[in-house]
């Protein structure tokens, strides 16, 4: 299997992004990932459409924060999110109901 960096990772949410499960949606999600793999994106969903942008977004209604790796573990599957918010792995600001429903708006792999 390929390598990928986890900027890749998060870029390709644009093309794994499911709009029938999103319908009517929007909202401005921040990603502050850390460690080597670091970074800051802002997700917009918006019009049943994903665009990713690097930067920090003045007013997102969620913001997630994790080390960048354990976060790329997570979009290819090879971590659980629940699991690692509950152990702290992973922090959520903001609208946890749509934290709890992102995963679903998006097909990976």
């Amino acid at each position: 299997m390929a390598e990928y960096t986890v900027k890749e990772l998060i870029f390709n949410l644009e093309k794994a992004f499911r709009a029938d499960k999103a319908a009517g949606l929007e909202a401005i999600i921040q990603y502050h990932l850390t460690g080597d793999e670091g970074g800051d994106y802002i997700i917009n969903i918006k019009d049943d459409a994903c665009t990713v942008t690097e930067g920090t977004a003045e007013a997102p209604v969620m913001t997630l924060t994790a080390d960048g790796r354990y976060f790329g573990d997570v979009l290819l599957g090879k971590e659980d999110g629940m699991q690692g918010f509950m152990q702290g792995k992973l922090q959520l600001a903001g609208d946890l109901n749509l934290a709890m429903k992102l995963t679903s708006f998006f097909k990976m792999g």
